[in-house]
């Protein structure tokens, strides 16, 4: 699940990273890799939420690579320029989780994998982790522990799904507009530019993703026990972070979840439920001294 920004970073920000193709189960991955930093100590792959991509992440990729690491950014099978199966079940945190899984094995072999999930993509991450995936660590951003509370982004995506099974996706994308304009009337539209760009993004997620996805969103177990026992066994440092204004999963019950995993928890300033592109920077202060500790472990 993303929120579109309105501020001076977004899914457009300038970065210096090269469109690349990474082998998947269902076809080409597509992903954002770089720039190419000397000797990395370590591939950060970045998994977007639902209605998301790897654009989302823009706005990190030279800081991360400034840092010494090789920054990856992925579109989820069936999201915007990855292909994807028919199948609604395909997208399922756990089904969608094992790809990822085989994702972070084949980046593994030239250097460790940290692990962020944003969102949705954090469900998938936590997915690929109970999947076996040999991660050197697992950041959960703007996610919870289970399916989403009752509010107006469940409800949004209960009157999504029967648009769009009625109406196609053209007309689930009128419609989430409005509802943000009436949700969040104090946000000013986004600039022309970045509107066409978020508009093609979601029309060209195929229908069986978002169907996929915003069931799974309203149904997902619990699992916090069973990551905080993976992450014990196999000895992987995690990490929780929140915007401090996060309207998705509530920040209490997302401090709650990290208390559960027994790791740390962070809150990010001047954020809501996309910090990595509402605060960019103040979420790279928290990220990579972090992550840099984690790899010298």
């Amino acid at each position: 699940m993303s929120s579109e920004p309105r501020s001076g970073f977004s899914q457009l920000c300038p970065h210096g990273a090269d469109r690349v193709e990474l082998p998947g189960v269902y076809g080409p991955v597509a992903a954002l890799q770089g720039p190419q930093p000397t000797d990395p100590a370590a591939t950060v792959l970045l998994v977007p939420g639902y209605t998301g991509s790897k654009e989302d992440f823009a706005p990190l990729l030279d800081g991360i690579a400034e840092a010494g690491l090789l920054p990856v950014a992925i579109d989820l099978p069936g999201q915007y320029e990855s292909p994807g199966p028919d199948d609604e079940s395909a997208y399922g945190p756990a089904q969608l989780g094992k790809s990822v899984a085989e994702l972070v094995t084949a980046l593994s072999a030239e250097r460790p994998v940290l692990l962020l999930g944003h969102s949705y993509g954090g469900l998938v991450a936590r997915a690929a982790v109970l999947a076996g995936a040999p991660v050197a660590g697992l950041t959960l951003l703007c996610s919870g522990p289970s399916a989403l509370p009752p509010g107006p982004r469940y409800t949004a995506l209960s009157i999504g799904e029967q648009l769009l099974r009625t109406q196609g996706v053209e007309a689930c994308y009128a419609l989430r507009e409005q509802l943000t304009a009436q949700l969040s009337p104090q946000i000013p539209p986004p600039p022309p530019e970045l509107a066409r760009f978020l508009r093609e993004r979601f029309v060209s997620t195929s229908a069986a993703s978002l169907l996929g996805m915003a069931d799974a969103l309203r149904n997902e177990p619990d699992l916090v026990p069973d990551l905080a026992t993976a992450l014990r066994e196999h000895d992987i440092p995690a990490l929780v972070v929140a915007g401090e204004h996060d309207n998705a999963w509530s920040v209490p019950s997302q401090r709650d979840m990290a208390q559960r995993l027994g790791v740390e928890f962070v809150a990010v300033p001047g954020a809501a439920h996309s910090p990595n592109t509402e605060a960019p920077h103040a979420l790279l202060k928290e990220l990579l001294p972090r992550w840099h500790a984690w790899l010298r472990r």
